[in-house]
């Protein structure tokens, strides 16, 4: 065996010898400096698993998990809520007439009526929602289609959109404001909610539109042109409407000039895209009155009257309307009460079955005798 001497200058890259090719200077190697860094010398600190650590790891995740899975799906089924399709696909349903005859080419809306009955009452605040199935609004160019300097209140936007708003950038010449065809799709069916009386009167049920839209997104992310300037039809003259509206967009709300243009409520909520093609929107609020032990929402009769303005049978969508009341977790969602609880057993019964084996064969001599 050849014995082989150690040279401090080649371990640091240098050759003795080595002679560049006018003679001079020395050649350095490509091998790594010899640090700790680079020769994967740093300390490190590599956990064992035995029995001791892995076993109270997984029944501490365990009673951890499943308590607290409990109080989750505990609270979640504590929410109430009420849900009622009004498409109208079927023939007995009260909007199939609209559902069947209307498109967004109809200068006249249609309306029906839907009777329905709450089994047991809504206290405190009660939320309405709109909900729409099989539309996609995370589809990559829909969700690109849209100008957010414009409606931040840019005025150069205001006058000349992104390109990424196209086909929706202008009609007839005219930019159009809002641009994109996420503000093109805007849903704009009205519902209204009214209370029958046993005697056969109704009265209608109070609905607050606004509060319904984030914080950031009312205050900061869209604005009107023009700051603080009441005359929005002077502030958007000069654009279109979008292609599927109606009217334009200095008409959403003129009775209250801070839930108008861009900063419309049902606008912005509508402009915040969902993940996945089944969800719901926040709507109206029905707010509890203060001094009051009635509670928001009394078991009975009501009637959800619609004016049908949002047609979804050419993409076979659905369209609900959902009551729904709230806790200190948000709404009703049992999945994440569930996937504790599974997380929690699956941990616990790990653990039995390891400290069961632990117990039958952790005590064998594993070191077999060797005979001479």
């Amino acid at each position: 065996m050849m014995a082989s001497s150690y040279n401090a200058k080649e371990e640091d890259g240098h050759h003795s010898g080595a002679v560049g090719p006018g003679g001079a200077g020395v050649i350095k190697s490509k091998k790594p400096d010899n640090t700790a860094f680079k020769q994967q010398r740093l300390p490190a600190w590599q956990p064992i698993l035995t029995a001791g650590t892995v076993l109270p790891a997984f029944f501490v995740i365990g009673l951890i998990f499943i308590p607290i899975g409990i109080g989750l799906f505990v609270t979640s089924n504590n929410i109430k809520e009420f849900e009622i399709d009004y498409t109208g696909v079927e023939e007995s349903s009260p909007c199939y007439v609209c559902s069947f005859n209307y498109t967004w080419n109809n200068t006249t809306p249609c309306q029906c009526s839907i009777p329905f009955s709450l089994d047991q009452p809504f206290e405190s605040n009660v939320f309405m929602y709109y909900g729409l199935s099989n539309f996609y609004q995370n589809h990559r160019r829909y969700v690109k289609s849209r100008d957010d300097s414009q409606l931040n209140g840019d005025k150069s936007s205001l006058l000349n959109p992104s390109k990424e708003c196209e086909p929706y950038r202008s009609s007839q010449g005219s930019p159009i404001a809002p641009c994109g065809a996420i503000a093109n799709s805007l849903f704009n069916d009205t519902l209204e909610l009214f209370y029958n009386f046993p005697n056969g009167t109704s009265i209608p049920i109070p609905l607050v539109k606004k509060g319904i839209a984030w914080w950031t997104d009312k205050h900061v992310k869209f604005r009107n042109p023009g700051g603080n300037n009441n005359n929005l039809t002077a502030t958007f003259a000069g654009t279109a409407k979008p292609v599927n509206w109606r009217k334009p967009v200095f008409e959403l709300d003129p009775s209250d000039p801070d839930n108008n243009g861009f900063v419309n409520e049902d606008f912005i909520v509508w402009m915040r895209t969902a993940a996945l093609p089944t969800f719901r929107k926040l709507y109206r609020i029905i707010q509890k009155k203060k001094d009051n032990m009635m509670p928001t929402l009394p078991r009975g009769n009501y009637t959800l009257n619609v004016t049908y303005n949002y047609p979804v049978r050419s993409f076979e969508g659905r369209k609900r309307m959902i009551l729904s009341t709230i806790s200190w977790m948000g709404g009703k969602n049992p999945f994440l009460g569930i996937a504790y609880i599974t997380v929690g057993s699956v941990c616990f019964f790990l653990g039995v079955v390891l400290l069961f084996i632990h117990h039958k064969y952790g005590s064998r001599n594993n070191n077999a005798d060797i005979p001479n």
